[in-house]
C-alpha cells in the first residue's frame, strides 16, 4: 500500500513538472489561445496613436503585421507609460509593443526584441524660435520629456554638460510636452528623433526640428518578460522582423509614417 502511495505521488509529481514544463512556454500559451495581448501606450506620435478612438501608428501596423505571422489574432491594450512595464513583469499581459528603447540596464530585466525603430534623442522647438539652432542653445531654458523615459535620462545627462543646466520638465505624455511648448510654458522638447520629426511635419507652422540629434544612436525595440519562457516567442517575433526587413514590409510602414525608412540593425545591437 505504502509503494503504491508514493508511486501515485511521484508519478503525480512528474505530470504536475510537465504542466508546468508546457505552461511556462510563452509562445505555446499564445498559440493555444489564438491571441496575443499587447500593451503600449497609445499617446507616441508616429509609433502609437490613439484617434478618433482608433488605434494606428507604427507600432500597430507593425504588430498586426508580426501577429499574422505568428498565426494569431491580437488584442491591444492602451496604458499609462508609467504602469506598462511593470504590468509586463506581473503578468498582465504577453509583450510590450511599445516603442522601448534598449539601454543595458533594461535588458537585465526584460528581453528585447530586433530594434523596430530608431530612439536617438532630438528636440523640437517652437517654429521661429531663433534662440535655439542647436542643441546646446537649450541652456537655460525649460525642456520637457516624458516622464521615466530613457530620453529624459539622456537629457538630464546632456544638460548637466551645459555652461547653464537645462530647467527639465517631466509630463505624463509627449503630447501634454508639445501642448506647453505651443503655449510657451517652455521652449523645447526632447524625445527620439522620429517623434520629433513627426511633429515638425505635421505642424509645420508650429514646431520645428533643432538639428543636430544628441547623445548616443539609440534604437526602439518591443519587450517580452525575462527569462527561457519567453525564448521561443522573442525568437519568432525577430524572424517575423526580419522577414519584414527583406519583403519591404517594414520599409513600406515607416516610409507611410515618416516619409523615410531609418536604417535599422537585423541583429541586437551593442548597448551602454
Amino acid at each position: 500500500m505504502k509503494s503504491n502511495i508514493l508511486s501515485f505521488i511521484a508519478a503525480a509529481g512528474i505530470g504536475l513538472g510537465l504542466a508546468s514544463t508546457a505552461q511556462a512556454d510563452l509562445l505555446s500559451d499564445i498559440k493555444a489561445k489564438g491571441k496575443i495581448v499587447a500593451a503600449t501606450e497609445m499617446h507616441y506620435a508616429p509609433f502609437d496613436i490613439l484617434k478618433d478612438g482608433e488605434y494606428q501608428g507604427i507600432c500597430y501596423d507593425l504588430f498586426t503585421e508580426v501577429a499574422k505571422e505568428l498565426g494569431v489574432e491580437v488584442e491591444f491594450l492602451d496604458l499609462p507609460w508609467q504602469s506598462i512595464l511593470p504590468g509586463l513583469e506581473a503578468g498582465k499581459f504577453d509583450i510590450v509593443n511599445a516603442p522601448v528603447t534598449i539601454t543595458a540596464e533594461r535588458m537585465k530585466r526584460y528581453s528585447f526584441t530586433l530594434p523596430i525603430g530608431n530612439a536617438t534623442v532630438a528636440l523640437a522647438k517652437k517654429a521661429g524660435d531663433t534662440s535655439i539652432s542647436k542643441p546646446e542653445d537649450i541652456a537655460g531654458k525649460a525642456v520637457g520629456s516624458q516622464k521615466g523615459s530613457a530620453q529624459l535620462a539622456q537629457l538630464k545627462a546632456f544638460s548637466e554638460t551645459l555652461a547653464s543646466p537645462a530647467d527639465v520638465r517631466e509630463y505624463v505624455n509627449i503630447d501634454e510636452a508639445l501642448a506647453d511648448m505651443a503655449a510657451g510654458r517652455i521652449q523645447a522638447v526632447a524625445n527620439s528623433m522620429p517623434l520629433m520629426g513627426y511633429a515638425a511635419v505635421q505642424r509645420p507652422g508650429l514646431f520645428e526640428m533643432v538639428m543636430p540629434p544628441f547623445g548616443d544612436p539609440k534604437y526602439f525595440g518591443w519587450v517580452a518578460p525575462a527569462g527561457e519562457d519567453s525564448a521561443s516567442l522573442v525568437a519568432a517575433i525577430n524572424k517575423a522582423i526580419l522577414k519584414m526587413h527583406e519583403d519591404g514590409r517594414l520599409t513600406a510602414i515607416n516610409e507611410k509614417w515618416l516619409g523615410t525608412a531609418p536604417e535599422l540593425p537585423t541583429t541586437m545591437p551593442a548597448v551602454k
